[in-house]
C-alpha cells in the first residue's frame, strides 16, 4: 500500500556527488546493499519521475519506510559506506610487532588534485556552514571598523540587543526561496545525507519533532529541517517546521537574519509555546511543527563513532511541553550523526571534561574538542568527515492537551517516547548503522 505523496515531487532537483575516492586498509565484504549496508528489507514500490526516485522500503518485521532521492544517489551512498567500513579498525586478539614503514602511513593523506568540481563546491558548502558564526561575526566587525557607517549600525545593534523576533512565534522572516537554495543540496549531498519517513503525518495536527542525536555540530538535522535540500516538503507537505537553536545565536549580529531567513527559531520555552500556538491552518498552530535537539550539550560530549548514547533518561521539559500546547510527539533518529567526527573521550580526560562542563554551566553550552578532515587532506581539520546520515522520522505519539501536565502523564508519554525511539532503532540499525560498535545506550 502507498503511504507517499507522488503528485508533490519535485520537478528538479541537484544530483548527490559522487563518492569521494580514498586509499583505506580492510576490504569491505557483504551482501546485497541499501544505502551501503547488508540487511533484510524488501523494496516494495519504486518509481521513477524525471530524475526523482520515490521509494518504499519494508523492513523484516513489517515497518515501511518512504524515501526521495534523485536517480543514482543510492551507488553514491553505497561507495561512501564502503569507503567508511574500510576506515574501521578491526580489532584481533593476535598481537604483532612493528610493521616496517609504518611511520610513512600515519603521515596526513592529501586529497589529489584531479578531484571534480562538484565535489569542491560540496566542501565549500559545509566549511560556510560551519564556519558561519565565526565569518559573519569578523564582518560585522569589519564594518563596525568604517566611521561612515555607524549612523546604520549603532541602530542595527540596539535592534538586534532588543528584538524577539527569534521568539515571537512569527515567521516573517521566513524565506522559502532561500531554503530551497541549490547550494543546500550541494551541502546534503557532501556526507550524504537523506531524510527518510515512516508514517504520514496530517497537516491537521501539531508536532514537536525530537532530534537524536545531537553529534558535535547536528549536520543532519540543519539540513533535513532548516532547509529543503532532503525534500522534507514533499514528505510531510502542508508542515512547516522550525528548527530551534539557542536564544543567544538571535543577538549575533548577521548571523540572526541568516537564521530567521531559514525559519530558524529560539529554543526558549516562550518561542516553543508561541511557534505552537500561533499561525497553521486554524491560527493555533495546526500544521506547525518544531524541531528539538533533545540530547543538547551534554550529549555532544557523548558524540562517538560507532557508539550512539542518549542524554534522555531525565529530560521531561519537551514532554511537558507538548502537553501544554497539544502538539504530537515525534521520535527522529540520525543514523551516522555521531560519526562524523572524532573527539577526545571525556573518560580519558577527566579534568578537560570538568572544565568543559563548567562552561556549559556558565554559558549555556560547550565546545568539544573534536576534528575530522580538512580541505586538502582526510586526516587533520575541522571539517566533517563524509560518512552517511540517515534522517529516519518515526510514528507520532499523540498527546491530550492539559494546561498543568499530570507527572503519572508525563512519565506516560516519555515511556511511549524512549519505546517507539528504540523501535527506530532496532528497525532500521542493520540497514543504516551496520557497522556499529555497540547497542543502543539510554543514559540520564
Amino acid at each position: 500500500m502507498r503511504t507517499g505523496h507522488e503528485a508533490s515531487l519535485p520537478k528538479t532537483h541537484t544530483n548527490p556527488t559522487e563518492t569521494e575516492k580514498e586509499d583505506r586498509p580492510n576490504g569491505d565484504k557483504g551482501g546485497p546493499r541499501v544505502n551501503g549496508h547488508t540487511n533484510g528489507d524488501v523494496l516494495v514500490e519504486r518509481q521513477v519521475s524525471s530524475d526523482i526516485v520515490y521509494e518504499e522500503r519494508r523492513s523484516s518485521n513489517g515497518e515501511s519506510l518512504a524515501t526521495i532521492r534523485t536517480d543514482g544517489a543510492e551507488d553514491d551512498i553505497s561507495k561512501a559506506v564502503r569507503r567508511d567500513a574500510r576506515t574501521r579498525q578491526v580489532r584481533s586478539e593476535l598481537v604483532s610487532g612493528r610493521k616496517a614503514g609504518e611511520n610513512w602511513d600515519r603521515r596526513i593523506r592529501w586529497a589529489p588534485l584531479n578531484v571534480p568540481l562538484k565535489r569542491r563546491l560540496q566542501t565549500l558548502m559545509v566549511l560556510l556552514h560551519s564556519l558561519s558564526i565565526i565569518m559573519m561575526v569578523t564582518t560585522f566587525f569589519f564594518l563596525c571598523a568604517i566611521p561612515l557607517l555607524w549612523p546604520i549600525i549603532v541602530p542595527y545593534l540596539i535592534y538586534v540587543l532588543l528584538s524577539n523576533a527569534g521568539s515571537s512565534g512569527e515567521h516573517y522572516y521566513r524565506s522559502e526561496r532561500i531554503r530551497r537554495l541549490p547550494i543546500w543540496s550541494l551541502f546534503a549531498s557532501y556526507f550524504p545525507a537523506r531524510l527518510h519517513r515512516s508514517h504520514v503525518l496530517p497537516p491537521t495536527r501539531k508536532y514537536i519533532f525530537g532530534y537524536h542525536p545531537h553529534g558535535i555540530i547536528s549536520h543532519g538535522a540543519f539540513a533535513a529541517f532548516a532547509t529543503e535540500a532532503m525534500g522534507f516538503s514533499q514528505l510531510f507537505p502542508g508542515i512547516t517546521n522550525s528548527l530551534l537553536t539557542l536564544d543567544s545565536n538571535f543577538r549575533i549580529p548577521i548571523y540572526r537574519d541568516w537564521a530567521l531567513r531559514l525559519g530558524m527559531a529560539s529554543v526558549s520555552r516562550e518561542s516553543c509555546e508561541n511557534l505552537l500556538s500561533k499561525g497553521g491552518v486554524n491560527s493555533h498552530g495546526m500544521g506547525r511543527a518544531i524541531t528539538i535537539v533533545i540530547g543538547g550539550a551534554s550529549e555532544s560530549l557523548d558524540a562517538e563513532p560507532g557508539i550512539v548514547r542518549l542524554v534522555l533518561a531525565r529530560r521531561r521539559g519537551f514532554v511537558k511541553l507538548a502537553i501544554r500546547t497539544g502538539a504530537d510527539l515525534v521520535p527522529v533518529f540520525a543514523f551516522g550523526e555521531n560519526d562524523l567526527y572524532e573527539q577526545v573521550r571525556p573518560a580519558d580526560h577527566p579534568l578537560l571534561h570538568q572544565f568543559q562542563m563548567l562552561v556549559k554551566k556558565i554559558l549555556g553550552f560547550t565546545v568539544p574538542i573534536f576534528h575530522a578532515r580538512g580541505i586538502f587532506n582526510y586526516d587533520v581539520g575541522i571539517l566533517p568527515y563524509r560518512r552517511p546520515v540517515n534522517v529516519v522520522v518515526g510514528k507520532p505519539i499523540q498527546v491530550r492537551q492539559q494546561e498543568k501536565p499530570d507527572e503519572a502523564y508525563v512519565q506516560e508519554l516519555h515511556d511511549e517516547y524512549t519505546q517507539e525511539l528504540r523501535r527506530i532503532w532496532d528497525d532500521w540499525k542493520d540497514t543504516f548503522y551496520k557497522d556499529r560498535d555497540a547497542e543502543l545506550q539510554i543514559v540520564s
